[in-house]
């Protein structure tokens, strides 16, 4: 089995109020990563995935596209530290 990996990302474009946080929830969670997603003020939606590699870039692609409804500008991907987080998390 492979060293998990974490993965900080932020989406830019129309991703509030379209179902976002709660496809991504449901998508980590089939798929075993940890982690938590967000809402900024600035309209952006920030989130942190935890787990294996594959599964972590499968939700980093997630968030290339999101939901329907979602208008995805941009994503910024930062790499970080694992911090060993367990569950997924909407704040």
């Amino acid at each position: 089995m492979s060293e998990p990996v974490r993965c900080r990302v932020v989406v830019r474009g129309n991703v509030q109020g379209v179902f976002f946080r709660e496809s991504a929830r449901r998508q980590a969670e089939a798929r075993g990563v940890a982690g938590w997603i967000t809402n900024r003020p600035d309209g952006a939606v920030e989130a942190v995935f935890e787990g294996t590699p594959d599964a972590v870039a499968t939700l980093v692609d997630f968030c290339r596209h999101g939901p329907r409804g979602a208008d995805v500008d941009s994503v910024d991907e930062t790499s970080e530290e694992p911090e060993g987080l367990s569950g997924f998390e909407v704040r």
